[in-house]
């Protein structure tokens, strides 16, 4: 698989990831549910942290802004080694899986660092209004954005029987965490490299099968040539 092929699908993942932020940032309320289908609403969130909202700061002793720019810094370094990894495996000619898988996840992450980066910069507020892009009055800073999260799949939306010890009337939702599209880019390159774990890797098993019999090849022709002599 070729590198510009590569590139292409990371511009497509990109785009659709930022049109769909960009749309939902200027078009809804922070909060604000529209019902698709029962079973699938676009619901605008805002996620400060790591996955399913996780902060620096709730595990270490740190504020919230340290965490965060802790965190950006951190995503940007991974995607610095993401791109090294994906130019590395397209030279090489690795597999055409890993090279799919490996594309998905640098684009994952490179839309959401953008959001990270430059959100904060180019919006205003989301609370209580409909956020202006390129805003006088932006929220935040650079290095200081939220990532925007807006697809929301609560497949099922009810309570615990009441019969049932400790959760009984409680309420349950599946699947609860809403997230973007740039999110379902890395989840699905790193699901096709577990599930096709051998298919994405499989090329260097190959190669190693390939050198292994070229080894025992010449072994063996380097036994005969030394045998002809002797039955002379």
């Amino acid at each position: 698989m070729r590198l510009r092929y590569s590139l292409l699908l990371i511009v497509l993942v990109l785009l659709i990831d930022q049109i769909t932020k960009i749309y939902v940032k200027t078009h809804f309320v922070l909060g604000e549910p529209v019902e698709v289908f029962s079973w699938f609403k676009i619901l605008f969130i805002e996620n400060e942290g790591a996955a399913w909202g996780t902060k620096l700061s709730d595990i270490l002793p740190i504020s919230d802004s340290a965490g965060k720019l802790i965190l950006t810094i951190f995503r940007l370094f991974a995607i610095v080694g993401i791109g090294y990894w994906l130019y590395d495996i397209v030279a090489k000619k690795a597999s055409k899986t890993l090279i799919i898988s490996v594309s998905l996840i640098f684009a994952g992450a490179f839309g959401n660092i953008i959001d990270s980066v430059f959100y904060g910069v180019i919006f205003d507020d989301s609370y209580n209004q409909v956020a202006t892009l390129f805003s006088d009055e932006p929220y935040g800073s650079i290095f200081y954005g939220k990532v925007v999260d807006m697809l929301y799949f609560p497949m099922i939306d009810t309570t615990w029987p009441e019969w049932m010890p400790f959760i009984g009337g409680n309420d349950f939702r599946f699947f609860e965490p809403v997230f973007n599209i740039a999110d379902t880019a890395i989840s699905t390159g790193v699901g096709i490299l577990i599930v096709f774990n051998k298919k994405a890797f499989g090329k260097k098993e190959k190669d190693k099968e390939v050198i292994s019999e070229q080894s025992v090849q010449e072994e063996q022709q380097e036994q005969q040539e030394q045998q002809e002599p002797q039955n002379i």
